[in-house]
């Protein structure tokens, strides 16, 4: 069964006026070049015929529950379909192409979303904003949880790929990846680790013996990654931290070994700001300065804080929350916990930027630059009227920031800032 709806609210048509080339016309174009050209979304996609597929059109349409036999029949139908967007799901299926409840669940891979606009940064006011969308008050930054003018709670929102949103959402990868492969015990072959074009990055666990995990068990593996439900005086962390003791490198694996070093972090880089930012008073940040060398030489000796006078239960406890905060890694928990999910498929490009899903070696998430390796346009120069637009990077070059002004740009810089809705193609 094939099933075709309208999506509600997609807007993508721009006003059309003289010497201006309508939107969708545009970067369907581009997309469609894309596609002609570019013959690997798909090719390394385990057990292809028993995935569902979905499809989300320029014109507002979503297709859902097709199926393909090989990877060349689903890039044949893109390039003759030209979608905005291309999903498959992570779970496998007797029956693709059925209703859910007839699909025939097989098992799932273990699915990771990690998103920049679920991170606090202090660089949205910069580059986001925010519009009601009952009474069309806007705002930058942040969107509010309902319109400081008319209490309404749905906004039109246009966030940005930054370069510093990005590096936040790819620290809080890395963390979840060392958590896969050390924690976990995963191989490297097992997991593969993406940009997913926007503002984030998606991992996938393909290994058998996460397949066939219901929903409830892919739970625990959640809470472990946001480190919910830690019993700190089990790992020698909380009330009973001043008389724990470790001859022994117990305390150098896991969730014991991440609170130590979130540790030894803070205290390396305590200030009297910092640490009153934890919610301690004056008294105990002080003792906490004063002692500074002494904490840090017992964390690495013997992985605790140590007993030092008037630093009490209490303040290790908050220490150590504060630790397993910054060590746990910011995932989409609805994502990984849905073994019918549909994800976008690697090697395509995305609809809000025309970046592509981009995958890299999961031991080199610290060198990957999406700027560089994620983009889809190499050559080529387009005239674009810009609206609004802060200052980015594509490869080598600088752009921006731009406001209400007709300038030349790469193809890459363009076609982002008209999917972004902050450009007009100049004819």
């Amino acid at each position: 069964m094939i099933v075709a709806v309208r999506l509600k609210g997609f807007s993508r048509i721009a006003t059309i006026e003289k010497g201006e080339i309508e939107v969708v016309d545009f970067v369907k174009r581009m997309f469609r070049e894309f596609y002609s050209r570019d013959g690997s979304a798909g090719d390394s996609l385990y057990m292809i015929e028993q995935r569902e597929f979905g499809f989300a059109y320029f014109e507002g349409w979503i297709l859902r529950h097709k199926k393909f036999r090989l990877s060349g029949e689903l890039r044949e139908f893109m390039q003759r379909m030209i979608p905005s967007d291309v999903y498959y799901s992570s779970a496998y299926y007797e029956d693709p192409e059925s209703e859910m409840d007839k699909k025939g669940w097989l098992g799932a891979d273990l699915v990771f979303d990690i998103d920049a606009d679920h991170i606090p940064s202090r660089c949205d006011r910069v580059h986001d904003n925010w519009v009601c969308s009952s009474c069309g008050f806007p705002g930058k930054g942040s969107t509010p949880k309902e319109c400081p003018s008319c209490s309404n709670q749905r906004f039109e929102v246009s966030s940005w790929p930054c370069e510093a949103c990005l590096k936040s959402a790819s620290d809080e990868a890395s963390k979840l990846l060392d958590m896969l492969l050390g924690d976990f015990g995963l191989s490297k072959h097992d997991v593969r680790a993406y940009f997913s074009g926007h503002r984030g990055y998606h991992v996938h666990v393909e290994n058998d013996a996460v397949r066939r995990l219901d929903a409830v068990e892919r739970k625990e593996i959640v809470d472990y990654v946001l480190g919910l439900g830690i019993d700190l005086n089990f790992h020698g962390l909380g009330v009973a931290l001043a008389k724990a003791t470790s001859n022994s490198s117990s305390f150098k694996f896991g969730w014991r070994q991440r609170v130590i070093m979130g540790l030894q972090n803070l205290m390396q880089n305590a200030s009297e700001e910092s640490l009153s930012q934890i919610g301690l008073n004056k008294r105990t940040v002080r003792t906490l300065l004063l002692n500074k060398k002494a904490i840090l030489e017992r964390l690495a000796d013997s992985g605790t804080l140590g007993t030092v006078r008037g630093i009490g239960s209490e303040t290790r406890k908050k220490l150590s929350e504060y630790a397993v905060r910054n060590g746990s890694a910011a995932i989409d928990t609805v994502v990984t916990t849905d073994i019918h999910r549909l994800i976008r498929l690697p090697g395509t490009l995305h609809s809000k930027t025309g970046l592509m899903k981009a995958e890299f070696p999961v031991s080199s998430i610290n060198d990957f630059d999406p700027f560089v390796s994620a983009v889809a346009f190499r050559s080529g120069s387009i005239t674009v009227f810009v609206f609004d637009a802060p200052k980015f990077r594509f490869e080598d070059d600088e752009y921006g920031p731009y406001r209400n002004q007709e300038v030349e740009l790469s193809t890459a810089a363009a076609l982002m800032l008209v999917c972004k809705n902050r450009a007009r193609v100049i004819e």
